[in-house]
């Protein structure tokens, strides 16, 4: 379904640990954003019927089932570099994604933002 990283699961271990009655991450895909759909990652305080569920290192990652698909074979990984320190969502099924990275479109879905898409491109970056 999807791969996450050494580094994603150590920094995900770290904020967990600090967190009370947490399963573990729940990452979805949200209809919206400036490409389509847009990335969304949150602690998951339960297991929803339908949840695809994984583990990596110990840690559990909830995906729902409508954005299983759109879903299917991310990678995400935890970064730290001198221009960006973050979690990025490498997804192979995205054919257009937003300027930042937050956003993307998929084969066969419809971008919401219109013929252009992308960043400036109305909604712009910053705006989902």
């Amino acid at each position: 379904m999807l791969t996450v990283t050494d580094a994603a699961t150590k920094k995900l271990a770290e904020l967990l640990s600090q967190q009370e009655n947490v399963l573990g991450l729940r990452l979805s895909a949200i209809p919206g954003g400036c490409s389509g759909y847009q990335y969304g990652m949150a602690f998951a305080d339960q297991q929803v019927e339908g949840d695809w569920v994984g583990e990596y290192n110990g840690i559990k990652v909830f995906v729902d089932a409508d954005s299983a698909t759109v879903l299917n074979g991310v990678q995400v990984d935890y970064v730290e570099t001198l221009q960006a320190t973050g979690f990025t969502i490498n997804n192979p099924n995205a054919v257009r994604s937003c300027g930042c990275g937050k956003s993307f479109e998929t084969e066969g879905s419809e971008s919401n933002s219109g013929a252009g898409g992308g960043c400036g491109s109305g909604g712009g970056c910053g705006s989902h």
